[in-house]
């Protein structure tokens, strides 16, 4: 299962289309022939269409059509024809329809690669989902999470970074969770099976323009992490959009399964999206106070408050399945219990110290979302929390540094020390009583997600699992 590509072999980004006469300059320079139109659904869900070049032109000047009543969350029946509209600012070239022609016996391996050389290639941009006059259709999270980054600029003249942690498991098939390896945090090579798929995905991210800090071995068997470079908001959603997706093609292409999937495995940690997050101005970091025992300035306290006040009711878009609620559980190192601290790992929120004193290293930490929810509606409630902590000035409590999983119920309780919610309709009935997330989301939005996540908890409920049969069908 090695690794066919190497450093020399990847051609790394030109500059980025930031125009629609950059989109066609680049197309004609890389001889692109078919573009796929990108968007999600509210659960996340990448959808996809694919035009060829002729049809570019009209997309970029009135969208492609469709039915948004066959998109989950969008649209009903009579009401149902929509328009996707590429963001020229999005054009990557999809780096695996080239590589995959590479990838043959070792003899036809060079004529691959230099068939790859004249290959017609495939590119990709993100849409905006729009109504047939033109404006923007509601229920389209990017346009959900545009418009929350446009009223922080607007209020605050604030630009939203983020900087997330994605954690993923490598199996066999997708039928069952059989591992690749038996290999624990940071472990190399011998025990990790997976080194070799994760370089490869990294080369892949590069080369569509994602910018990858750092990859290991996670704490579960082939448990793995990639870690991408902190960008705006917006820009960080379509790049964890494009993430998940390359590294389920990587695995595929190397006869294995990558899934997001929170928790696969039972007995051992599920995987998590840490996300980091940060405030700037201009190029000043509004959460950096140099002169502050924490190093955290008014505003970055008061975001901080803001996430653990509000943490209950966006749990379920930050933790939006009901495989969401078996990961956070205590002893598997998710977060459940709503406290703040430094290097402290058993908290809701952490404050980083790698680089004390660094004014643009200083960001917040929020540990419990997995990597299975939606990034544009995720990022969003997250933002909406933090600001209310701002604007409503709230108090931040002291911080934690004892492990909170030690901590007996009557500790915690003295501490003030509460709880994320324990199962998808608990979070979800939290969230429907939230004005917060509904300004943030959108009553359209915010309404068919409700509706979907309350069929999902019913679907599940009715099923009898192999855990009931195992204990009761037998002595009941």
């Amino acid at each position: 299962m090695g690794s066919e590509a190497n450093v020399s072999e990847v051609t790394m980004p030109k500059p980025k289309p930031k125009t629609k006469d950059d989109v066609f300059e680049a197309v004609e320079e890389r001889n692109v022939k078919f573009i796929g139109l990108w968007f999600t659904d509210i659960l996340g869900r990448l959808k996809s269409v694919t035009i060829s070049v002729s049809e570019l032109e009209p997309a970029f000047e009135e969208g492609m059509g469709f039915d948004g009543s066959s998109i989950k969350g969008f649209a009903r029946i009579d009401e149902s024809d929509m328009l996707a509209k590429p963001d020229p600012s999005t054009f990557q070239i999809v780096s695996w329809t080239r590589r995959a022609e590479g990838m043959r016996g070792d003899g036809d391996r060079d004529r691959g690669r230099d068939r790859d050389r004249g290959k017609e290639a495939v590119a990709r941009m993100f849409c905006d989902i729009l109504n047939p006059d033109g404006s923007p259709y509601e229920g389209d999270p990017r346009y959900i999470l545009k418009r929350n980054l446009e009223k922080l600029k607007e209020e605050y003249n604030y630009t939203f970074y983020i900087g997330p942690e994605l954690e993923y498991f490598y199996f066999r098939t997708e039928k069952r969770p059989e591992v690749l390896d038996d290999g624990g945090y940071f472990d190399l090579m011998t025990l990790d099976a997976g080194s070799d798929l994760r370089r490869e995905t990294v080369l892949m991210l590069e080369s569509m323009g994602i910018k990858v800090e750092a990859s290991h071995h996670e704490v579960a068997p082939s448990q793995h992490e990639i870690d991408l470079r902190y960008a705006d908001a917006l820009t960080m959603a379509d790049h964890v959009m494009t993430y998940r997706i390359v590294v389920k093609e990587v695995a595929q292409q190397h006869g294995c399964y990558a899934t997001f999937m929170p928790k696969p495995i039972f007995g051992v940690n599920g995987s998590g999206m840490h996300v980091h997050q940060s405030l700037f101005r201009g190029d000043r970091n509004a959460f950096f106070n140099p002169d502050d025992e924490f190093q955290l300035s008014e505003v970055g306290k008061w975001y901080i408050a803001g996430l653990l006040k509000h943490a209950p009711e966006i749990t379920s878009v930050t933790n939006q399945w009901v495989n969401s609620y078996k990961r956070l559980v205590p002893g598997y190192e998710a977060p459940v219990y709503i406290t703040w601290g430094r290097r402290n790992r058993s908290t809701l929120v952490r404050v980083p110290m790698y680089k004390p004193g660094k004014e643009k290293a200083t960001r917040v930490e929020y540990r419990s979302p997995d990597p299975a929810c939606n990034p544009y509606l995720a990022f969003s409630v997250m933002l909406a929390a933090g600001m209310a902590g701002i604007k409503g000035k709230y108090e931040l409590p002291p911080p934690t540094e004892k492990d909170v999983y030690l901590m007996s119920a009557d500790e915690r309780a003295k501490e003030g020390i509460k709880t994320l919610p324990g199962s998808l309709i608990e979070a979800i009935a939290l969230t429907e009583n939230s004005k917060l997330v509904r300004e943030a989301l959108g009553d359209h939005t915010f309404n068919n997600f409700i509706t979907s996540k309350k069929v999902e908890w019913d679907r599940y409920r009715v099923n009898v699992t192999e855990w009931e049969l195992k204990e009761y069908l037998g002595v009941l």
